[in-house]
């Protein structure tokens, strides 16, 4: 894989991302993790929220001369409630037990600051049902790790997969980063 024309700095600490730019052939010059508060501000709906985070991301990491910076977020909402990261297994349990058997928004924001300083935004907005799961289910999926710290209390990728009954959107943006939205975005800016 050849690096790019542009280096890049990929704004994220995720290996999800970072495999992900992967399979579209962009191998990032830098990582660095952005530290900005992740709160929801008051009545910020689920879209602006993504959205913001990720251009918040992209501006929270120095940008060398000559770079572009990559960021993006993945914000699960139901509704509109911007459901939080699973950071414990009781608040993994009530995020599945409320996302069984019904449809739920994958927002994934991506966010690239060109060379020049001009911030691009895209937003990949992915409907997901989950099948009706059963106390069993959450319980075995908890135990398993997969799903802590993720957006929703879940991983696409992993195990969760299996409970997908539709999807209609893109499977790499509930994964992390949506790779249509970001190809663009990374050709527009001279990376491609």
């Amino acid at each position: 894989m050849d690096r790019a024309a542009v280096p890049l700095v990929l704004a994220s600490s995720s290996p999800r991302r970072l495999d992900l730019l992967a399979r579209i052939g962009v191998v990032p010059a830098r990582i660095d993790s952005p530290d900005i508060d992740e709160t929801p501000h008051p009545r910020e709906l689920p879209r602006a929220y993504a959205l913001r985070l990720a251009r918040e991301k992209a501006a929270a990491v120095a940008r060398r001369d000559g770079e572009a910076v990559i960021a993006g977020d993945t914000t699960i909402a139901l509704g509109r409630r911007i459901l939080p990261p699973a950071d414990d297994e009781a608040t993994q349990r009530d995020l599945l037990a409320s996302l069984s058997g019904r449809r739920h928004h994958a927002l994934s924001a991506v966010c690239v600051v060109a060379p020049d300083g001009i911030v691009r935004t895209r937003l990949a907005d992915t409907i997901v049902a989950f099948r009706p799961l059963t106390a069993r289910d959450i319980d075995a999926y908890v135990a398993c790790g997969e799903g802590l710290g993720k957006a929703g209390g879940y991983a696409i990728q992993g195990r969760a997969e299996a409970w997908v009954r539709f999807l209609a959107g893109s499977h790499s943006g509930v994964i992390g980063l949506p790779l249509f939205e970001t190809r663009a975005l990374l050709a527009t800016a001279g990376v491609l």
